[in-house]
C-alpha cells in the first residue's frame, strides 16, 4: 500500500535472504530491499518527502559501497524515530559480535541479529516484531478502543491520553470536524461544546470532566466488590512492587485485589525503554513490562480497580475484625495489607513553572505529547534513569533535548548504558551544576523557554523549550497512613529492623517486610531503605508473599 509505513532492508551480499524474510510483512508494510547505501538513501528520502514514515531500517554488517554504522547513522539523521537493526550472517558472528555490542550499549543501533539461514526463524521474527511494536507504540493507534473528540489538546486531553497509553489501551484523538468527531455529535448534539467528549467501542459517546471517570469506566469501582467478603490481601499500588506481590499472590491461591491511584505500572510505566531489566536483552518499555505483569496476576485471578487513590485504613484486630482500606470508591476488607504505592515526582517550588503544569511543563516523561514535539527543542530537569530514558525517547522527536542536573555531571545518579547513549545521541545536551529558577510564555501562555542559573558561574541562560519534562527524585505517598505504621523523616514506611525498638511487636523486631502492625507489609520504592530500582520492586513484591502467607496460616492456628 502508498501510504504503509516502510521497512528499508539494505543488504549487499544477500538481498535475496533479505527479501523472503520480509515478505510476511509486505501486507501492512512497504518493504524495500536495497543492495547498497546510496539506494536506501536514496529511497529513504522519496519515502519521507511523500510524508511517509520509516519504520524499521535492517541493515547488514558489511556493505559494498559504506561502513554500515554511516548507513545507520545517516538514517538516524534524518528520521530519530526509525528503529535500526544490524543484521549478520553466521559465519562472521563471533567475530563482529564484540563490536556490535558497543554500538548497540551506546544506542547507534537498537538490535543486532544473526541472519536467518532458513525458512521460520522465529527467534529472528520475534525480535524484529518487538522492534516495530515498539516503533507503533509512538504512533497514534490505528485501532481505538477509546476516541477522544477535542478541539485543543487542553490539559485533560493529554492526562487522559498519558493514562490510556501507560494503561495500555489503544486510543486517538480527534477533531470535531472529522469523521469520528462528527459521528459523535450526530449521536450526542446536546454534548456539542463540552470538551473532550471520549466515545467507547460501543459507540457510547459522553463528556469526560477526569481521568477517574475513564477508569472507572474501564475498571469499575472498589465497591462492586461484595460488601460482606473478606479477601485475603489487597495491595495498595499497582507499579512492579505491587505487580509482583499480585502475581504471586493470586498464583498460589489467596484471593488478591489490587488498588492503583492513578494507572497500572507507576513512574516504571511512563518509562519509554528499560534496557537492563533480567530477561530482556532488547529492552522494554516500561508499559508493556507492567501492562504484561497484570495480564498476568488477571489470569490468576487479581482484581484491579485504577484511578481510586486509598484515602485512609481502619486497621482490624485479627481474624474476626480484618483490615479494612477506604477509597473514594468503596471500601474493601483484608485480613492482610501491602503497601506498595511507590513515590511521587516532586515539583520544583518554582511558582512561573508549577503555574504552566499542563502548559508545557509535565511532570514525568510526558510519552503522549514527545510525537508532537517535532522539530522543537525540549528541556528535562533531573539525573536519574528517568530522566535519561525519556531524554532518548524525547530525542525520536525533538530537534534538541538539553538535560540539567544540579550535579556536576551523571555518573553519580545515571545506570553507564543510559549515560552512553546520551553521550552519543547528537540531539541531546548534558548541562551539569545548573537548576531552574524561571520561564517564559508565548502569548497563548504556553511554555516558551525555561530560565536556568549556572552555579559554576552565577549567570542565567534562556533555553528555548516548549516542554519541560520534571524528574527530579519523589516523594513517598505516605500522608493517609494511620499512625499505628512507622515512617521514617521523610515519609518512607518503616519494616524490619527500620522500625525504632519501642514499636516492635512483642519486643522483636518485624520481619524484613512487615511493618510494625501485624498483617500491614510494604514493598518497593515506598519502603525506607529500599534500592529505588524496578528490579529490586519486583523482588521485593515477590518475596512478600511468603510473610503474607506466614500471617495468614498463623491467624488460623
Amino acid at each position: 500500500m502508498p501510504n504503509d509505513p516502510t521497512i528499508v532492508c539494505l543488504s549487499s551480499h544477500n538481498a535475496d535472504v533479505m527479501a523472503d524474510q520480509f515478505q510476511r510483512y509486505a501486507h501492512e508494510y512497504d518493504v524495500r530491499v536495497c543492495t547498497t547505501a546510496a539506494e536506501a538513501k536514496s529511497v529513504t528520502r522519496r519515502v519521507l518527502d511523500d510524508g511517509r514514515v520509516v519504520a524499521l531500517l535492517v541493515v547488514e554488517d558489511q556493505l559494498s559501497d559504506a561502513p554500515c554504522f554511516e548507513a545507520i547513522h545517516a538514517m538516524r539523521t534524518v528520521s530519530a524515530n526509525t528503529r535500526r537493526a544490524i543484521v549478520v550472517p553466521w559465519d562472521r558472528f563471533l567475530a563482529v559480535a564484540p563490536t556490535l555490542r558497543a554500538v548497540v550499549a551506546k544506542g547507534k543501533a537498537d538490535a543486532y541479529l544473526l541472519l536467518p539461514r532458513g525458512p521460520r526463524d522465529e527467534e529472528f521474527h520475534s525480535a524484529i516484531g518487538e522492534l516495530l511494536n515498539d516503533w507503533a507504540s509512538t504512533r497514534q493507534s490505528l485501532v481505538e478502543s477509546i476516541s477522544i473528540v477535542t478541539p485543543t489538546r487542553d490539559p485533560l486531553t493529554r492526562k487522559l491520553g498519558d493514562f490510556l497509553l501507560r494503561a495500555g489501551t489503544p486510543y486517538g484523538v480527534h477533531p470535531p470536524d472529522s469523521e469520528v468527531g462528527r459521528r459523535a455529535l450526530a449521536t450526542r448534539p446536546d454534548l456539542d461544546g463540552q470538551w473532550p467528549l471520549i466515545v467507547s467501542t460501543e459507540g457510547e459517546v459522553a463528556a469526560c470532566t477526569s481521568v477517574r471517570q475513564v477508569a472507572e469506566k474501564l475498571y469499575g469501582r472498589p465497591d462492586d466488590i461484595d460488601v460482606d467478603k473478606v479477601v485475603d490481601v489487597v495491595i495498595v499500588g499497582g507499579g512492579p512492587a505491587g505487580l509482583a506481590a499480585a502475581v504471586y499472590a493470586s498464583s498460589e491461591g489467596l484471593s488478591t485485589v489490587v488498588l492503583e491511584a492513578e494507572v497500572i505500572g507507576g513512574q516504571a510505566g511512563s518509562s519509554s525503554m528499560i534496557r537492563n531489566y533480567l530477561g530482556f536483552p532488547r529492552g522494554i518499555s516500561g508499559m508493556r513490562l507492567t501492562q504484561r505483569a497484570r495480564s498476568q496476576a488477571i489470569r490468576f485471578g487479581t482484581r484491579f480497580f485504577t484511578g481510586w487513590p486509598v484515602t485512609r485504613i481502619t486497621l482490624g484486630m485479627g481474624l474476626d475484625q480484618p483490615h479494612r482500606v477506604h477509597t473514594d470508591g468503596g471500601g474493601v476488607r483484608a485480613r492482610a495489607v501491602v503497601l506498595a504505592t511507590g513515590v511521587t515526582y516532586r515539583r520544583l517550588g518554582v511558582p512561573a513553572l508549577d503555574d504552566l503544569v499542563g502548559h508545557g511543563v509535565h511532570q514525568g516523561s510526558a510519552m503522549t505529547v514527545a510525537a508532537e514535539l517535532e522539530d522543537q527543542d525540549v528541556v528535562v530537569v533531573g539525573g536519574g534513569n528517568s530522566a535519561g530514558q525519556a531524554a532518548i525517547h524525547l530525542a525520536r522527536f525533538a530537534r534538541s533535548v538539553t538535560v540539567l542536573v544540579r550535579r556536576p555531571d551523571l555518573t553519580a545518579t545515571m545506570s553507564r548504558y543510559l549515560i552512553d547513549e546520551l553521550t552519543w545521541n547528537p540531539r541531546v545536551t548534558v548541562r551539569g551544576n545548573t537548576r531552574v529558577v524561571g520561564a517564559t510564555t508565548d502569548a497563548e501562555g504556553m511554555l516558551a523557554g525555561v530560565i536556568a542559573h549556572h552555579d559554576d558561574n552565577g549567570e542565567d541562560e534562556l533555553f528555548p523549550a516548549r516542554a519541560l519534562c520534571l524528574l527530579i527524585g519523589a516523594d513517598p505517598r505516605t500522608d493517609w497512613l494511620p499512625d499505628e505504621v512507622c515512617v521514617d523523616e521523610r515519609g518512607y514506611v518503616q519494616t524490619g529492623a527500620e522500625v525504632p525498638a519501642d514499636r516492635w511487636p512483642d519486643d522483636v523486631p518485624p520481619a524484613a517486610l512487615a511493618t510494625c502492625v501485624p498483617g500491614v507489609f510494604c514493598a518497593g520504592d515506598v519502603r525506607a531503605g529500599s534500592m529505588k530500582r524496578v528490579a529490586s520492586a519486583t523482588g521485593e513484591g515477590a518475596a512478600v508473599v511468603a510473610l503474607v502467607h506466614q500471617y495468614l496460616a498463623d491467624l488460623t492456628t
